[in-house]
């Protein structure tokens, strides 16, 4: 991927899209960071935002903005229901609705840490951000049809935890973000909706054929800013993102894998399968310490 940074910078102006980035980043109340999810990305499109490629990396953010709903449990202590049931329905659609809310933070994070990434990558972020709050939107209007509102259930901090560990390093965000958290979500995403089949749920399929369409997007994305920071440090793409995910104890994927949308989103099949190898060593790893001594 050739970019040419200093003149895609110079043609920004105004406000800084670092700046405008982190106050949507820290709105807490859903609707108005959606919103303002939505008014970066046109203001980025109209020109009114500028990227500072020598600002500093900030500090820390351990937590965005956040509303007081959902209570974030352990994903251990997370309920387990039934989604024949009502609550069971509505509780699988608050999980990916919170995914969804999550990873506007994590697109916008992405903007505002980064700033010495080159523009194209900017506007990546802000594209991607605007796309996941129209996803949470979606979402959010099925839950309500069924008389639900997003932090009606607990959920967890996963996908956030993972933000703070990778603060530093938009290799290593690129890798276990995109590449291997909302990856996760393209293998889930076909048992999720083959569970609203079987409930008669249509509308619901078709709000998560729309995500898993542009979540293919979203993901190829981080794989291409991936193997360009590769390349910026002279490192072989599969082998090192191999080693970060063995690095950071990243998870991996839960067959079944949806095999048609990872090759979309950039990952080759060797890939793949070396990930679920070390599934397999982990679960074996696993089950050795957690058998009884005799």
């Amino acid at each position: 991927m050739a970019h040419s940074a200093q003149g895609e910078q110079s043609e920004r102006s105004g406000r800084s899209v670092h700046e405008a980035a982190f106050r949507v980043l820290m709105t807490a109340e859903p609707a108005a960071k959606c919103a303002g999810a939505q008014e970066l990305w046109q203001g980025w499109q109209s020109g009114a935002l500028r990227v500072e490629p020598k600002r500093p990396l900030p500090p820390p953010l351990l937590q965005p903005g956040r509303p007081e709903r959902p209570v974030l449990l352990p994903p251990a202590a997370m309920p387990k229901r039934k989604v024949g049931t009502r609550e069971g329905h509505a509780a699988l659609l608050h999980a990916v609705a919170h995914i969804e809310f999550n990873a506007i933070d994590l697109a916008l994070d992405c903007v505002w840490r980064f700033a010495a990434m080159p523009t194209a990558f900017h506007a990546d972020w802000l594209r991607i951000a605007a796309e996941e709050a129209y996803h949470f939107g979606l979402v959010c209007a099925r839950l309500e049809a069924l008389g639900f509102f997003y932090g009606d259930f607990p959920a967890h901090n996963g996908l956030w935890e993972m933000a703070v560990k990778t603060m530093d390093d938009p290799l290593a965000r690129m890798a276990l973000v995109p590449r291997v958290l909302e990856a996760r979500g393209l293998d889930a995403t076909p048992v999720i909706q083959e569970k609203l089949r079987q409930i008669g749920d249509t509308a619901s399929l078709a709000v998560l054929d729309v995500i898993l369409r542009d979540e293919v997007g979203h993901v190829a994305a981080g794989g291409r800013w991936f193997r360009w920071l590769c390349a910026e440090r002279s490192l072989p793409p599969e082998e090192t993102y191999q080693a970060l995910v063995e690095r950071f104890r990243a998870p991996l994927p839960h067959p079944p894998v949806n095999w048609a949308a990872r090759e979309q989103a950039g990952f080759s099949r060797a890939e793949v399968e070396r990930l679920l190898a070390l599934r397999a060593k982990r679960d074996k790893q696993k089950r050795k310490t957690s058998r009884p001594s005799s």
